[in-house]
């Protein structure tokens, strides 16, 4: 039986449906790509979470696909900010209270402005952290977009 992470109450909570996966963790190898590899799924229905620090508007969440690079000039346009930059990831877990690996866009320490990528509508599930390395969230992005209060926008380099 899988342990429910924090992100899962918080979807518990909201009555949104979702499934966890597991998968083996490789330390040496976190990323999305090599985690599809390993569940036998496409590498673009991961989507990763990643924790910028716009000037001067502060922390902001972007989800994007796995298999893309974040267009740091759309994601300030999108969160209002002159200019941006991933936070360290020595912050990750002050900031979030998760760790590079194991961060969800959902149940943060607090809530901070999330984008998700507009191809996210494109797919009817797709797949972002649950918390914890080796823990992954099978959800709607519609639902995701409900639980993070999420703002769609497109925010990768093409």
């Amino acid at each position: 039986m899988l342990h429910k992470t924090n992100a899962a109450r918080i979807l518990d909570q909201m009555g949104i449906t979702y499934e966890l996966q597991a998968y083996e963790v490789d330390p040496e190898y976190l990323s999305a790509e090599h985690t599809a590899e390993t569940l036998g799924i496409e590498a673009d229905k991961i989507f990763k979470t990643l924790v910028l620090e716009g000037n001067p508007h502060g922390y902001f969440v972007c989800i994007i696909p796995a298999c893309a690079q974040v267009d740091f000039k759309k994601a300030a346009l999108a969160s209002q900010n002159k200019n941006c930059d991933m936070i360290p990831t020595k912050a990750l877990l002050p900031v979030t209270g998760y760790i590079r690996g194991g961060c969800s866009p959902i149940g943060m320490k607090k809530h901070f402005p999330t984008y998700i990528e507009e191809w996210s509508l494109t797919e009817a599930k797709i797949y972002v952290s649950a918390g914890k390395r080796g823990l992954l969230l099978q959800i709607g992005p519609e639902d995701l977009i409900r639980a993070c209060q999420a703002q769609v926008c497109d925010l990768i380099i093409l």
